[in-house]
This record gives structure tokens, C-alpha cells and sequence, in this order.
């Protein structure tokens, strides 16, 4: 067959990517890995089924357009200025070096400067879809270490967006260089920036308001496809802008649409779907001759991408005042190169920068880089306690500081709390209008200066750090509450704890199922995992609607908790605990009824008011200015706003409110 229809090409290549993605997946590996290893079992240098390059190529720009939309998208001021810190002189400066370093790797291989700015432009970003896979398997994409790393990776895709507007200036760099030329592409892309933002800005939204008032799903997906793809081919049509800038910017302003979640969900398949054909189609070009004849120059450019990104940033992290974990996190997520790497590569190739043999290399790097990224990553608590043992080391990485409590402002009988997060914020507040004694640690200084304005005791640094801990006066703490969602941390905040203060009790959070039992024989006495936690507050509101008494429920729901969220009923308390549940008196509950100034009861002592003999019902207990007296006794006298509870079935329950209500009116007609 000469011809190969556009429907072969699409099934091939999806039916490849899917077989090894899934391999990728089994072995531990990214699925990119899989995806690029199909193109290249599918592309004209292997033997077998060829595909078409430029069918699969054309295909693939749908990816780059609906990736750049996702970034776009995606993208937040906020987010990343809160770890501007971290983000901004991280992602320039690992930039800058990592490009320069292969720039003069490059010109001992005798590459022209032009296809050496590119190569260290293109070893210089790292993979967001690698980068947030590895955060996630690894428990933290929501701590404050992966969001710096997050914030250093926006940068850098902004970066990416600036330097593809600025590539084609680099195809005339080893002749006379060409203002005009520059000034020119500076022009056209900011006027396109700026009539999307201004024009689009109002028009995109209102748009997709529109279309979301006719109730018609397909029209909505419709008009995303067309807004995104339009504005896309419009950038490169009619401003001389790539596709990925048109893409991106199209994200941004979509963004601000009070739909954008439902955009971001609807874009998902097609950007998934198109983003496996790109990196189908960046396989296809591996030529694994040209690599295996040239071996020597894929392994200095791995070990440059893995090694040399890596000790950039730990460097980085030596001079700035960043956490020493927070360096290796991002060293880790960040020594790998892909998706924008191709595309700043396939833009060298389109403008004649680079060849195709140049550009198999740095999708070698970045295939061998993305292979063992996740060793990378499990290599980071292991690093860490190893540059530990080395004070003078750890010292120069780990330059933060925490400050101890000044000894005026030391606690005692307090409740020490890990992390200022969602959880921790929560629980600090609600122990402050109780009026009870906390420290918080937290590692993010927007966060401390936010507890220092509020008056509340805390310690900046990292709490996984024993000596953090230490001034934290844990021997003195009523309970210590690890709100942190980073497991690892989380593991060595519970035993350094319990080693200081081998009796104070500890709640933890854990994130996975296989950190309850973790954190619990690490010492806590208690861990929640707060998505389980949801599923038993869901069976919790369910037996109440069923009329089942709460207090048994809880009892019940505290059973499952101690043992570790296992709904299987398989301990001998869970079973008492349920049958107690299921046989549970249902018609008597506690009834709280409030003793009106006026009220004949009013002066009277239990036992001179009589009520179970009068009506069946039991007093248990009164609430009286926020304190309550439980089985209060018969000498016990009734005082105006008196609430009290009784129990009873409802006949009971009934004969008092009536009694109460017959009283009052008898009252009333005394005084008239």
C-alpha cells in the first residue's frame, strides 16, 4: 500500500502509543517513554509498518496547540508569585547555566552557535506533564517543595512561550544579525497580545457564557475547539506568531471565564489524544543507527540534562536562602527535558537551526532523562539524610533558619501544629476561639508572617527537622496535630516526636492508605486520612437519616478509625460496636428543652418537681451558662434559661412539653 490513508495513521499510532504506555506504566516508567518508544517502532528508520511523518506531524501540531491552551490555561500570577523566592532567580539562573553549558558542549562537537544557543535552550526546560506525574506518585505536588517546583516550571514555560516568538532571529544569528527583523516579531507578537487581551478578554468569555445558556453540551466543546484552534491558526496567519503562542495566550484569556474549569475538564480528552500523536511523532524522527554510532554524545548529554541540572540547582540552592529539601525536590523533578524541549527542537528543524541527526540527540536526553526521573525522586530522602550527617553541608543547602522562641514567649499545655495549611489554619482558629494555648510550624514565610500578625505563637522551618522540633517545647504540649500533607515529612515529624516526648499524644494526616499504617507504627495515635474520613461522614449522615442513635454511630465510626479505616467489620470491637449499633434502642433520644423566665418550674429542685413520676421522662443533663451537669443530682435547682435534656420515647417527650406549656399559660393567667 503507497498511499496510507489519514484514518491508518491516527489508529496506528494510537494502538503503538497505547501498547507502550502501558509497558512504560507496568515497568515504573513514564507513559511519555512509551509514546516516544512508538514512534520510534513506527518511524522509517526501524524496520516494518512506516508511517506517514507528515500526516503524523500535522497531527502532532494539534498537540502543541491544545498543550500550550492547557499551560495558558492553567497559568496563575498568584500561584506563582507566592514562591517567587524560589521560582524566579531559580528558573533564570538554572537557565541560564544549563544553557551555557551545553552551548559549550556543543561547540566541542563542532556545532554551529546558533544550534548551540538551541540545544541549551531546549536541555534547559523540563517536562510539566513528567514533572507533575513524578510530584503526584510521590505524595508531593501539594506541599510547599512541589509548589516551588511547580512555580519554577511556570516560569520556565513562559520562558518557552518568549524564546519560540524569538527563534526565528536565531536562524540569521551566525550572519549579519538582523534588528529590523527582531523589532519586527517583537511587534507583531505584542500586538497580538495585547488585541487578545483587551478584545478577547471581554469577547472569549461572554462567548462561552452565551453558549452555555443553550444547555447544548456539543455547542459548548464546539466553540472551545474553535476558539482555541481559530485563535491559534489566526496568530500564525495574520501576526507571524508560532501556533504555541497563540494557544497559550488563547488559555490565559479563556482563564478568566467563570467557565474556565469546565473548558479545562472539556479540553482534557482532546489534549490528551493529540498530545500522545506529538509524542508519537517526535519518536518517529529517533534515527537509533545515528544514536548507537554516536553513543558517547548521548551520554554526555544525559548526564548533562540529569547530573548538570541537578547540581545547578543544588548550587542555586547553596547561595539563595531556600529549605534544603525544597532544593532536592526540585533538582529531582527538574533533571529531565520533553514535551517543550521538542517543540523548541522541531522549531530549530522547521527554521534550519538544527538537522535532524542534532535534534535525534536531544530526544535521546530526553528519553534517557525521563527513564530514570522516578529513581531521581526516590533518591531525595535517602540524599537528605545522608547530607544531614554532613552539619557543614546540610548547613550551606539548608539555608532558611528557623528562629527558636524567644523564652518570653514560651508555651506550656499547648497544642503544637504542623503546617498552616487548609487543615492547620482550621485547626488554629478553632483552638483560638477556645481559648487554647498553640504553636504552629510552617516553612512558607507568607504564612508566618500571617500567624505573626495574628498574634500566634510559631516557628519558621521545616518540621521534619529535629531541630525545628526541639524548640517547640513538645514535653510541655498537651497533643501535637501533623497537619502536613507530605508523607515523608509527616513520618519524621511523628518519630522525632515521639522520641522528645515519648507520652504526648499525636493526630497526623496521612494522604495515602499505605501512610495509616506508616504513621501509625511510627508512633501517632491517631491518623486520619482525610478522603476516608469524608466516606465514614457520608455513613455517619446516612444512619442518622435512618434514625440510628448518635451516640452508638460515633462509637461505631471511632472503631473503624482505630482500625485503620477498614470497612470489612473484622475486629472484635467493630463487631460489638455494630451490634450495638444495630440493636439500638431507636425511639429514645435526648431532648433539649428550655426553661422560660416564668416558668413554675423555676426554684423548684428535681426531686420537688418530679417530673419522671408526672410524665415517664428522665432529666440527664442541664446546660446552664456553657457549662454542662450531666445526671445532675435531685437537690439540683431549676434556674431561668435552664436547658435541659430528656430522654424518653416520643409519648413521654410529648407529656413534658405539654406539661411545660400548661404550666406556663397557668403562670401567665396568675399574674393577669
Amino acid at each position: 500500500m503507497h498511499e496510507i490513508t489519514l484514518i491508518i495513521n491516527i489508529v496506528v499510532a494510537l494502538v503503538v502509543a497505547f501498547i507502550g504506555g502501558v509497558v512504560a506504566r507496568r515497568i515504573g516508567l513514564p507513559t511519555i517513554v512509551g509514546y516516544l518508544l512508538a514512534g520510534i517502532a513506527i518511524g522509517p528508520f526501524t524496520p516494518g509498518f512506516v508511517g506517514d511523518t507528515g500526516t503524523i506531524s500535522q497531527l502532532a501540531e494539534l498537540g502543541v496547540i491544545f498543550l500550550m491552551f492547557g499551560v495558558g490555561l492553567h497559568f496563575s500570577l498568584n500561584d506563582l508569585w507566592k514562591v517567587r523566592s524560589i521560582a524566579i532567580p531559580g528558573a533564570l539562573g538554572q537557565m541560564t547555566f544549563a544553557t551555557l553549558l551545553a552551548f559549550g558542549l556543543s561547540q566541542l562537537w563542532g556545532w554551529t552557535p546558533s544550534a548551540g544557543i538551541v540545544l541549551g535552550l531546549a536541555i534547559s526546560i523540563a517536562s510539566t506533564v513528567v514533572l507533575l506525574r513524578g510530584l503526584m506518585d510521590n505524595g508531593l505536588l501539594s506541599t510547599p517543595h512541589g509548589q516551588a517546583a511547580v512555580g519554577w516550571l511556570v516560569l520556565e514555560d513562559l520562558a518557552t512561550v518568549l524564546i519560540l516568538v524569538l527563534m526565528p532571529t536565531l536562524a540569521h544569528i551566525n550572519g549579519p544579525f538582523d534588528w529590523q527583523a527582531l523589532a519586527l516579531t517583537l511587534v507583531k507578537a505584542s500586538a497580538f497580545v495585547l488585541l487578545l487581551f483587551f478584545v478577547g478578554k471581554r469577547l472569549i468569555p461572554w462567548i462561552l457564557l452565551r453558549i452555555a445558556h443553550t444547555r447544548s453540551r456539543e455547542l459548548f466543546i464546539l466553540a472551545i475547539l474553535a476558539i482555541t484552534l481559530g485563535t491559534a491558526l489566526a496568530a500564525a496567519e495574520l501576526f507571524g506568531v508560532s501556533f504555541a503562542l497563540g494557544a497559550f495566550v488563547a488559555g490565559v484569556v479563556v482563564s478568566e471565564s467563570p467557565l474556565s474549569h469546565q473548558v479545562g475538564a472539556d479540553v482534557f480528552p482532546f489534549r490528551e489524544a493529540f498530545a500522545v500523536l506529538f509524542f508519537v511523532s517526535i519518536g518517529m524522527l529517533v534515527n537509533p543507527i545515528y544514536l548507537f554510532n554516536n553513543i558517547h554524545y548521548v551520554i554526555f548529554l544525559t548526564l548533562l540534562i540529569v547530573i548538570g541540572k541537578t547540581l545547578i540547582t543544588l548550587m542555586l540552592g547553596s547561595i539563595f536562602p531556600w529549605q534544603g529539601r525544597t532544593a532536592l525536590v526540585v533538582a529531582a523533578g527538574l533533571s529531565q527535558i520533553g514535551e517543550f524541549s521538542f517543540i523548541l527542537g522541531q522549531s530549530g528543524v522547521s527554521l534550519g537551526i538544527l538537522n535532524q541527526d542534532q535534534y535525534s540527540l536531544i530526544l535521546a536526553g530526553s528519553l534517557l532523562s525521563i527513564t530514570v526521573n522516578p529513581m531521581m525522586f526516590r533518591l531525595i530522602t535517602p540524599a537528605e539524610k545522608w547530607l544531614r550527617k554532613i552539619p557543614a553541608l546540610w548547613r550551606l543547602l539548608d539555608r532558611h533558619h528557623p528562629s527558636p522562641l524567644p523564652a518570653e514567649k514560651k508555651v506550656e499545655g499547648h497544642v503544637a501544629i504542623i503546617g498552616y495549611g487548609r487543615v492547620g489554619r482550621h485547626i488554629s482558629n478553632l483552638l483560638g476561639q477556645m481559648s487554647i494555648p498553640h504553636l504552629v510550624i510552617d516553612s512558607d514565610a507568607e504564612r508566618i508572617d500571617e500567624l505573626n500578625q495574628r498574634g500566634i505563637p510559631n516557628l519558621y522551618g521545616d518540621a521534619s527537622n529535629s531541630e525545628v522540633l526541639t524548640h517547640a517545647g513538645l514535653e510541655r504540649a498537651r497533643a501535637l496535630v501533623v497537619a502536613g500533607p507530605d508523607e515523608a515529612a509527616s513520618g519524621l515529624v511523628v518519630a522525632a516526636a515521639r522520641d522528645i516526648a515519648p507520652e504526648l499524644p499525636i493526630i497526623a494526616r496521612a494522604t495515602t492508605e499505605a501512610g495509616i499504617e506508616h504513621l501509625a507504627e511510627l508512633g501517632a495515635q491517631d491518623v486520619i486520612h482525610p478522603e476516608l474520613e469524608g466516606g465514614l461522614e457520608i455513613v455517619r449522615h446516612t444512619l442518622l437519616k435512618l434514625d440510628f442513635p448518635l451516640q452508638e454511630i460515633i462509637r461505631y465510626m471511632d472503631a473503624v478509625r482505630h482500625d485503620h479505616y477498614d470497612m470489612q467489620i473484622n475486629t472484635k470491637e467493630e463487631h460489638r460496636f455494630l451490634h450495638d449499633l444495630i440493636h439500638a434502642t431507636k425511639n429514645i433520644e435526648v431532648t433539649w428543652l428550655t426553661l422560660l423566665p416564668g416558668s413554675p418550674l423555676i426554684g423548684q429542685t428535681l426531686a420537688e418537681a418530679n417530673l419522671r413520676a408526672r410524665t415517664g421522662a428522665s432529666i440527664v443533663a442541664i446546660l446552664r451558662e456553657n457549662e454542662a451537669m450531666a445526671n445532675p443530682k435531685s437537690h439540683t435547682v431549676f434556674e431561668a434559661n435552664d436547658r435541659v435534656g430528656f430522654i424518653g420515647d416520643e409519648e413521654q417527650i410529648a407529656a413534658v412539653e405539654e406539661l411545660l406549656h400548661n404550666q406556663s399559660m397557668d403562670k401567665e393567667m396568675e399574674n393577669s
